[in-house]
């Protein structure tokens, strides 16, 4: 028992579990803005087209592939709005803050063991290196 408590209080977990909470709320948020204002935008344009009510019939089996149309469509639209309103700016923005690292160690010339860049001697092999500018 003392097992199973140990892993349904792990940060992990409780992590995962707020992640999915918000997703789903995020998901909710998305999917509104969608319908409630690109959707509508579209239509301006030609109508918004209803697949819902397609489908065929084979040997008394009804197949819904207009429900499937009207999905996709769906999908589409929310990714694209996902994409460009909230991943294309937060990537731009994080490059912003995200200094790119600036090397700090080099291989020594003779053993290849990760020296310091200002190192005049390897502290592997003792080998005399020419220190780089940093």
């Amino acid at each position: 028992m003392n097992g199973f408590k140990k892993f349904l209080l792990q940060g992990n977990l409780v992590q995962l579990a707020v992640a999915v909470v918000i997703g789903a709320v995020f998901s909710n948020l998305i999917t509104a803005f969608t319908e409630g204002f690109i959707t509508p935008l579209l239509g301006i344009f030609g109508g918004v087209p209803k697949f819902g009510d397609l489908y065929f019939t084979i040997n008394g089996s009804r197949f819904l592939y207009g429900a499937f149309i009207d999905a996709l469509i769906a999908f589409l639209i929310t990714a694209t709005v996902l994409y460009f309103l909230i991943v294309l700016p937060m990537t731009r923005l994080l490059e912003r803050f995200v200094k790119a690292e600036e090397a700090t160690t080099r291989p020594c010339p003779q053993c290849l063991s990760e020296i310091d860049m200002r190192a005049t001697r390897c502290a592997h092999c003792t080998s005399e290196v020419v220190p780089e500018k940093v």
